[in-house]
């Protein structure tokens, strides 16, 4: 999602030159095949948007797997752009890479100052290493590597799996299926109140190639839209867009995760970017694109 959003982007303002993979096409895990790729390709400009990701349940259930695979393919890329003098790194992390508590709205500062929300620890951690490899590598070697931190995000290209996918893509599907079969309810994960921000992946794009040319430091930028709404909330939206006229249900038995993520986006509007892509809107254009989506 993210990835196609940046080529997208990057497209609209006129570069032609843009080499990518699929993980099809190139196993990140694997470090002589990384190798090689930047050996033969030779890029200039990294954007490292690859990861594996999921929702509060995969990130639970396959916590080795997340921790293992985002560290791997992190390592891989940044060691493999320092010795092919890659000029610019962008690496993109997760707003989960705070503490469970932090104060809200997250600032920047509070990384690494309170416990991490155990149901995704082990993505956080990773997260949190690749932002620590840029700064290294920066302090080290002068490599110009920085880091981007999204906040919860949705768009084209979204994963709709209902074990593995983000909440808002879940619900879509859930309304959406529930909508056709005439369901009378729909059962949403949790009690609903904790609060979430949501950014389109276009928005996210193009804070990315934004901060590609006007952010060059340690840290990183928060990147997110500076509102949120509770999960209850965001499931009336999208039942509204859909169409849907049954009840909604909570499921209590089920995790609510961390309490409010709602990221302080001043450094980025100080710069001078600012989203335009508002909730609804996006939730709109999403779900009227998924004509020729396999389960729609």
């Amino acid at each position: 999602m993210v990835g196609s959003a940046i080529v997208r982007k990057l497209r609209a303002d006129g570069y032609e030159n843009i080499v990518t993979r699929t993980s099809k096409e190139l196993d990140l895990r694997d470090q002589r095949a990384v190798n090689e790729f930047f050996a033969a390709e030779r890029p200039e400009y990294v954007f490292l948007a690859a990861a594996k990701v999921g929702g509060i349940m995969a990130n639970n259930v396959y916590r080795g797997q997340f921790l293992y695979d985002n560290l791997m393919i992190e390592a891989n890329i940044i060691e493999a752009a320092r010795v092919n003098e890659v000029t610019k790194l962008q690496f993109l992390g997760s707003s989960c890479i705070y503490p469970k508590l932090a104060p809200q709205p997250l600032t920047e500062d509070a990384l690494l100052t309170g416990p991490l929300e155990p149901t995704n620890e082990p993505y956080a951690i990773a997260k949190i290493t690749g932002i620590k490899l840029c700064d290294a590598y920066r302090a080290q070697y002068g490599c110009d590597y920085i880091s981007v931190m999204p906040t919860n995000l949705y768009g084209p290209n979204d994963n709709y799996n209902l074990e593995t996918s983000h909440v808002l893509p879940a619900l879509i599907r859930k309304f959406h299926e529930a909508k056709k079969a005439g369901t009378e309810e729909v059962v949403m994960w949790g009690t609903g109140s904790p609060k979430r921000e949501f950014l389109h992946a276009d928005d996210l794009a193009a804070a990315c190639v934004f901060l590609m040319h006007n952010f060059s430091d340690y840290g990183f930028v928060n990147v997110g839209t500076g509102e949120d709404l509770s999960i209850f909330s965001l499931a009336e939206t999208i039942k509204d867009v859909v169409g849907y006229e049954g009840q909604i249900t909570k499921d209590t038995s089920k995790p609510d995760g961390t309490p409010r993520k709602l990221m302080n986006v001043d450094k980025l509007h100080a710069m001078g970017w600012k989203h335009s892509i508002e909730l609804r809107e996006g939730i709109e254009r999403v779900y009227a694109s998924l004509g020729s989506a396999d389960w729609y």
